[in-house]
């Protein structure tokens, strides 16, 4: 082999692949409904991000803003009125990919509340919720609530649950959660160490001990898909698409 032909091959191993989300086909948490959550910020925004994510191979989203009582005061009415402006923008722009919403629900007790007063739930799936915590402390009705859920008919997917440091932490809540059949759904960035080295070895050990129901890329702006592109050289990259997920069947 002579010199050029050695930097060339060299130059093409270091090159990484491009991202293909095919295998997923339904992208089921991300931020795609313009103003009304921390995610797109503009329709134009939107479509830009729709469109790298069907590059991606994704064919189908269910795209979940944020319900907090105290900083996102969402409502059904205001998120499937947000979507059916996207979903007329894309049909306006010729994007020929299906888009639904559901919701990313923030454990509080307003939310238990929603819950125990029977107002309908968003759902990502059938009776499937997507709900989050913070990140730092768990809180203190997290087992109540997730209950509540189910007596009333709710499957919890539990948003994340790599990024929550007490969940890292806490060993006999984990397998509590897993004992209860919470769902987990991964962040795919979590694996690229988007969020912090901590983050993705928690992550690495859930997907190993095949504890991951759903999977999402949580996109919220151009800077995650960006970073969605290095997911192809995550040491776990080939072993996230031998799960078997909730994903291919939305």
């Amino acid at each position: 082999m002579g010199l050029f032909d050695f930097l060339k091959s060299k130059s093409k191993a270091l090159t990484p692949n491009k991202l293909d989300l095919g295998w997923m086909q339904t992208d089921m948490h991300s931020h795609l409904i313009p103003g009304i959550d921390d995610g797109s910020k503009s329709l134009e925004e939107s479509l830009e991000m729709i469109s790298r994510l069907k590059d991606f191979g994704v064919k189908k989203i269910v795209t979940t803003p944020h319900i907090m009582s105290e900083f996102y005061k969402n409502t059904p009415e205001i998120i499937l009125g947000g979507l059916k402006k996207v979903k007329e923008a894309l049909q306006k722009e010729s994007i020929d990919i299906e888009i639904n919403a559901a919701a990313e629900y923030y454990l509080d007790e307003f939310f238990l509340e929603k819950v125990r007063s029977g107002e309908p739930l968003l759902t990502v799936y059938k009776n499937h919720v997507l709900v989050e915590t913070g990140f730092v402390t768990k809180p203190l009705m997290l087992v109540e609530i997730f209950f509540e859920m189910e007596m009333n008919g709710y499957k919890p997917i539990l948003a994340h649950p790599e990024r929550y440091q007490y969940l890292a932490q806490d060993k006999k809540l984990l397998h509590e959660m897993i004992d209860r059949d919470i769902y987990f759904q991964l962040n795919l960035l979590s694996l690229t160490g988007f969020y912090s080295r901590h983050v993705q070895a928690f992550a690495e050990l859930l997907v190993k001990e095949n504890r991951i129901k759903y999977v999402g890329t949580d996109t919220h702006n151009h800077r995650y898909l960006d970073a969605l592109e290095s997911l192809t050289q995550s040491k776990y990259y080939d072993k996230i698409q031998e799960i078997s997920i909730f994903n291919t069947y939305l």
